[in-house]
């Protein structure tokens, strides 16, 4: 299977000094930090390919960079074999671009309060010169909304009506890829349920690939077909959905699974996860797991491990085997 989204040694590196006047002042350096570290990874046409990772590990940094908002500071994301930061076919690149929508985390942040949904859903098309006609309401009645709703504005709906809002926005350009960057963490637990079925369905219909940055390991093992662990901005570990819940390899992986809640996992006793996640702007040398990881060793702390092959997954610890 041909790969329509591919990552290839992806970084992202921002500025965050302090104004030029206060370094001067107190003498300071500028200050980097390293939000994605040389990321790879492929994801196939019509496939599910998932990031989890704790908070500030470089999940929605990768995603905007897929659907074009950052643009690298190396590395490169290429859709369906078209670069969008360095391509100069300008066609070419309008051509993708058309291709790919996003699902924000916050359903009503990312939809305009001063517009009624008709417009809020029609606007990917209309920009281009498309025919609107009826197209709200058709798209309205896909995700189990009422036709009638395109006339009204954002604050009229729940928090789970407005992220079906969002979602039918996304199929109005009949996108081939979705990057869905945390789309149900904003809401309850029985709402997301409903959310997570109907982006499955909409998968099956429209043959829809999706990007999906989530923390919640339990909506990802519900929705990826292949999962790839960040750590401070570095990919750790990428396996098959259930081969990575059946044998995670890394430590940081298996630290994730222990720490979950499990609704069999009444009276079970693990240990705590130790440590926090290291400054990214200062990160550890070697392996930046090694701080927490309960099984590192003298090279661990030297030299930072590449992803290699163990089977059908990839894993970057130095001690995976």
């Amino acid at each position: 299977m041909s790969a329509l989204i591919s990552v290839k040694n992806l970084t992202r590196v921002f500025d965050v000094s302090k104004p030029w006047l206060n370094r001067v002042i107190e003498r300071l350096p500028r200050a980097h930090l390293t939000a994605v570290s040389d990321v790879s990874f492929e994801v196939p046409e019509k496939s599910v390919y998932a990031l989890v990772g704790e908070s500030g590990s470089g999940k929605s940094t990768i995603g905007k960079m897929v659907v074009g908002l950052l643009r690298p500071t190396s590395g490169a994301v290429e859709i369906d074999g078209v670069d969008l930061a360095s391509s100069r076919d300008a066609g070419a690149v309008a051509r993708v671009r058309a291709d790919i929508q996003m699902i924000f985390q916050d359903p009503f942040a990312s939809l305009n309060p001063r517009w009624r949904v008709r417009s809020i859903i029609e606007e990917p098309v209309a920009v281009r010169g498309g025919d609107t006609h009826g197209l709200a309401e058709r798209l309205l009645e896909q995700v189990g909304l009422a036709a009638g709703d395109a006339d009204k504005y954002p604050h009229e709906f729940s928090g789970g009506q407005r992220q079906r809002i969002c979602i039918a926005r996304a199929l109005a350009s009949g996108p081939r890829v979705i990057v869905c960057d945390e789309p149900t963490s904003a809401l309850d637990v029985s709402v997301q349920a409903q959310v997570l079925n109907l982006m499955s369905d909409l998968r099956e219909e429209f043959g829809l690939t999706y990007l999906f940055i989530s923390h919640d390991l339990t909506v990802v093992q519900h929705m990826a077909d292949v999962i790839g662990v960040l750590y401070l901005g570095r990919l750790v570990e990428e396996a098959p959905r259930d081969e990575l819940f059946a044998t995670p390899r890394h430590p940081y992986t298996q630290m994730l699974f222990a720490a979950a809640p499990r609704m069999d996992g009444f009276d079970r006793e693990i240990v705590p996860p130790t440590g926090e996640i290291p400054d990214p702007i200062n990160p550890p040398p070697g392996c930046a797991f090694h701080p927490r990881c309960p099984i590192a060793v003298a090279r661990c702390k030297r030299e930072r491990p590449e992803m290699r092959h163990l089977g059908g997954v990839r894993v970057a610890c130095h001690l995976a085997q």
